[in-house]
C-alpha cells in the first residue's frame, strides 16, 4: 500500500515525499486489506492461495479502501479507479498466482 501511494505521490506531486499525504492515500487500503486478512486467519483459512481467498482479499480492499478513501474526502477519479483496480490485482494475486505455479511445478517434478 506504501508503494502505490508514493508512486501516486509521486507521478502526481514531484516533490519531495510528505509523509502525511502518504499516509492519506495509503491508509485506506491499508486498513481494508488488514480487515480482509484478519476475516480470513479468524475463519482458518489460508491467507495466501489465489483462489478464493487472495480474490477475497483483492475486491475486499478495492471495495472498502474506496469507500473509506470517499468517506475521508478523497477523491475517486475514473483515472485513480482503474489504476488502483490494477495495481491491487496485481500485487494481491500476482504473487499468489507466481506460488500456486511454483508448487505445480515442484508436484510435476515430484511425481516424475
Amino acid at each position: 500500500m506504501l508503494v502505490f501511494a508514493l508512486a501516486g505521490k509521486a507521478s502526481h506531486d514531484g516533490d519531495e515525499s510528505d509523509s502525511a499525504l502518504v499516509l492519506a492515500i495509503a491508509w485506506p487500503f491499508a486498513l481494508a486489506v488488514a480487515c480482509a486478512h484478519c476475516t480470513l486467519i479468524l475463519r482458518g483459512r489460508a491467507t495466501s492461495r489465489l483462489w478464493p481467498e487472495g480474490v477475497l482479499v483483492f475486491a475486499v480492499t478495492y471495495a472498502l479502501g474506496m469507500l473509506l478513501r470517499a468517506v475521508s474526502g478523497r477523491g475517486l477519479a475514473p483515472a485513480f479507479l482503474v489504476v488502483a483496480a490494477l495495481f491491487l490485482a496485481l500485487t494481491m494475486l500476482g504473487w499468489r498466482g507466481i506460488v500456486r505455479l511454483d508448487a505445480k511445478r515442484r508436484e510435476a517434478r515430484e511425481s516424475t
